[in-house]
C-alpha cells in the first residue's frame, strides 16, 4: 500500500485500469495452487494487489472530489458494501449449483477485468508536473489511519464473530447465524448511501462522532440482547454507525493532502487502518475465549466510544497540519 501511494502520485488515476487487470488475473492464483505453500504464496499476491488497488481507487476518488468540489467517497464505499453482498450471494448460489473453486475464481476474474475498460480514460486532468513520489508519514495522516483502524476493528470483528454470536449465544441455526454479518453489511450499505446524501451538512468530526456513538449503542444492544432478533437489530445499528468512518477519514486525508501527494497520504492512512482488520478479529476472539462472546461484543462497543471521543481531535490536528505544511512550503 505504501509503495502504491508513491506510484499513484507519479502516474495518477491511469494506474487504476492496469491494476484491475492484474488483480483479476491474480485472483485465479489460489485456484491453481498445487499445495498449501503455493496457496499461501497465491494469497499473498491477491492481498498485495488488493491493497494496491484499494489505494489507487480511493486516491482517484479524492482527486475527483478536489477537482469538482463534490463528495464521492461515501457513495464509492456504499458501492463496495453493496457489491460485497451481491458477490456473497452469487458465490453461494454458484457453489450450490455445483461450481468448483476455480470456476468461481474465473468468474470473479472476468468481472474485475471487465471493469478495466471503464477506467481507461483519466477522470481528472493530471498536472504537467508530478512531484517526486515520497512516503507521507506525517503525524496527522498516521492519526487518521489509527482512527480508521479502530473502525476496522469493529468491522472485522463483526464480520468474523456476529454469526458465531448468534449461533453460540442464542443457539440459532447456521441459516439464522448468517443473518448477523448479512444485516451488518446491509446496514453499512444504507449508512454510506445516507452519508452521501446528507453527510455534507455535518462537519467531518461530527459525522464520525455520531456514527461511532450509534455503532456503540447498537453493539451494546448486541452484547446484552436476550434474543437473536434483538441482537440482529443491534447489528444493523452498528453497521449504520461504523459505515461512515472509512469514507469520512479517507476524505479528510485527501482534502488535507497537497494536490500532488494525495496517493501517498491515502496510502499511509489505509496501511495503518488495515492493522485494525489484521488484529481486530483475533483480539475479539481472545476476549471471547477467556470470557464470552457478550464480552467480546462489549469490547467493540468500547472501541466505538473511544473513536467517538478521539474524533474531536481532527479539527485541531488539521489546523496544525496546515500550519506545518505552510511553513515547510
Amino acid at each position: 500500500m505504501l509503495t502504491m501511494g508513491a506510484i499513484y502520485d507519479r502516474y495518477g488515476d491511469r494506474t487504476v485500469a492496469p491494476l484491475l487487470i492484474a488483480f483479476g488475473l491474480t485472483t485465479m492464483l489460489p485456484g491453481t495452487a498445487p499445495s498449501a505453500p503455493w496457496l499461501f504464496v497465491g494469497l499473498l499476491g491477491v492481498g498485495a494487489l488488493s491493497g494496491m488497488l484499494d489505494v489507487a481507487i480511493n486516491a482517484a476518488a479524492v482527486e475527483w472530489e478536489a477537482a469538482t468540489g463534490r463528495r464521492l467517497l461515501a457513495l464509492l464505499h456504499a458501492g463496495f458494501s453493496g457489491f460485497f453482498l451481491v458477490a456473497s450471494i452469487s458465490v453461494g448460489l454458484a457453489r450450490g449449483g455445483g461450481a468448483g473453486p476455480m470456476g468461481v475464481l474465473l468468474g470473479l476474474a472476468l468481472v474485475v477485468a471487465l471493469a478495466a475498460p471503464l477506467n481507461l480514460m483519466p477522470r481528472v486532468a493530471a498536472p504537467e508536473y508530478r512531484r517526486r513520489p515520497r512516503l507521507r508519514l506525517e503525524p496527522f495522516f498516521l492519526m487518521l489511519g489509527a482512527f480508521c483502524a479502530l473502525a476496522f476493528v469493529v468491522e472485522g470483528g463483526m464480520e468474523a464473530w456476529s454469526a458465531e454470536h448468534l449461533e453460540r449465544t442464542f443457539g440459532s441455526s447456521a441459516a439464522v447465524g448468517g443473518l448477523g454479518p448479512g444485516s451488518f453489511a446491509a446496514a453499512m450499505l444504507c449508512g454510506r448511501a445516507l452519508a452521501h446524501v446528507i453527510g455534507h451538512r455535518l462537519s467531518d468530526h461530527r459525522l464520525l462522532m455520531g456514527g461511532a456513538l450509534l455503532a456503540a449503542g447498537g453493539i451494546s444492544v448486541v452484547s446484552i440482547a436476550p434474543t437473536a432478533v434483538i441482537a440482529m437489530a443491534g447489528f444493523a445499528c452498528a453497521g449504520l454507525g461504523v459505515a461512515v468512518a472509512a469514507p469520512t477519514l479517507f476524505g479528510v486525508a485527501g482534502r488535507e493532502a497537497s494536490d500532488q501527494a494525495k496517493g501517498s497520504a491515502l496510502a499511509t492512512v489505509t496501511t495503518v487502518a488495515y492493522l485494525g482488520f489484521l488484529f481486530g478479529a483475533p483480539i475479539v476472539g481472545w476476549i471471547s475465549g477467556v470470557s464470552s462472546l457478550r464480552f467480546g461484543m462489549g469490547f467493540m462497543a468500547f472501541v466505538c466510544v473511544t473513536l467517538a471521543a478521539l474524533s474531536r481531535l481532527i479539527p485541531r490536528a488539521a489546523v496544525r497540519h496546515r500550519a506545518v505544511r505552510s511553513h515547510a512550503g
